[in-house]
């Protein structure tokens, strides 16, 4: 998909859909969350160092717009991005398309935002990490 430097795959299994036969709805944000997981280790950022590597994020906003239910066996194509790097917020882009068809199922927002985790507040993405993650919006 244009724009998303980065996807991965995988199946809709049996315990992911409900009474409908559908994809349950917060299986869709679990889809982002694995999809994102497997972004960072393409993304590779450990020659940052400890800004990095000692860098939490916590998710504050997460945003679905369902387009078209998944189904039991349908293989995802999960695209992800970095939509915007702020002072200390960062927001994804996650489409969780149909690997077949290519048909777009849902679009995941999801912001984050630096912390201290002693202090318990936002504190600024230091520059070399803003500066890389910058480097990986689509």
């Amino acid at each position: 998909m244009t724009g998303f430097p980065f996807s991965t795959r995988f199946r809709v299994r049996y315990s992911e859909i409900d009474g409908q036969k559908i994809v349950f709805n917060s299986r869709y944000l679990e889809y982002a969350d694995v999809a994102i997981t497997e972004f960072w280790r393409w993304a590779d950022l450990s020659e940052i160092g400890p800004d990095w590597l000692d860098a939490e994020f916590n998710v504050v906003r997460s945003t679905i717009e369902y387009k078209k239910p998944l189904r039991l066996d349908d293989m995802i194509e999960a695209f992800v991005r970095i939509d915007r790097v702020g002072t200390s917020s960062m927001t994804h882009r996650i489409h969780l398309c149909h690997a077949d068809t290519g048909e777009l199922h849902a679009s995941v927002e999801i912001v984050s935002v630096h912390v201290d985790l002693a202090a318990r507040k936002s504190v600024p993405i230091p520059a070399s990490v803003k500066a890389r993650l910058e480097a990986l919006g689509g």
